[in-house]
């Protein structure tokens, strides 16, 4: 009877333990999160590099010239002249291009080498702004120097062959002579004739007019100074 009894009560220990829901032990566990990289911007699309062929490698690009046929111009030692052509020339067993350049007043022809055209001085006809301050040159107030003559002669030859405009309106304001001054001596004479001719025919050129005007028209910007 004891062992009956003990057997009963085990039983009943056991009915009496709690059981895990069905519902609970079923539920399968929550998945973790699963990171996505972010998409990256499409690449574009690299251009393709331009085709060099070998004929640009063999021929390399000429510099520009800077100047062209027809231009007028003005060399320092000659004053205007016309560019009439561009020709090739060995000299000295070294192939040049040359500039040929015309002085029809003078009756001459000067070849420039075209690497050498800028670095000799010759350069394009003034700009009308520059030719107005060399006529605003002439009305100024003559600037003599009390030194010898032929220092003072050199110095009006230098610019004179300058090239300049205002430097050559300089040499004629400083040796013109009006009617109550006394007069020019033959050296002097010379040297502003020179210079006189010289603006004139880039006035003319400047301005497209002729010479004997541009030479009219200097003369009286002198009177009216």
């Amino acid at each position: 009877m004891a062992k009956a009894t003990a057997k009963t009560a085990a039983k009943s220990k056991a009915k009496s333990k709690p059981t895990r829901s069905k519902s609970l032990a079923r539920t399968p566990k929550a998945k973790a999160a699963v990171k996505t990289p972010a998409k990256s911007p499409p690449k574009r699309a690299k251009k393709a590099a331009p085709k060099v062929t070998s004929e640009a490698l063999s021929k390399p690009k000429k510099p520009k010239l800077p100047f062209a046929v027809d231009d007028y111009v003005v060399y320092p030692t000659h004053g205007v002249g016309k560019i009439i052509g561009v020709e090739k020339q060995e000299i000295s067993g070294i192939d040049l291009e040359l500039f040929v350049v015309e002085f029809d007043k003078d009756r001459m022809v000067l070849r420039v080498p075209i690497a050498k055209a800028e670095g000799s001085g010759m350069r394009k006809l003034s700009t009308p702004q520059k030719m107005t301050n060399a006529l605003s040159t002439l009305k100024g107030r003559a600037r003599i120097k009390r030194t010898m003559w032929s220092r003072r002669a050199q110095e009006y030859e230098l610019k004179i062959n300058s090239g300049d405009p205002v430097s050559i309106a300089e040499v004629i304001r400083d040796l013109h002579r009006s009617a109550n001054q006394p007069e020019q001596s033959y050296s002097e004479r010379q040297i502003y004739e020179a210079a006189l001719e010289r603006l004139a025919r880039e006035l003319a050129a400047v301005e497209r007019i002729d010479e004997d005007a541009a030479t009219e028209r200097l003369e009286k910007t002198l009177q009216a100074a």
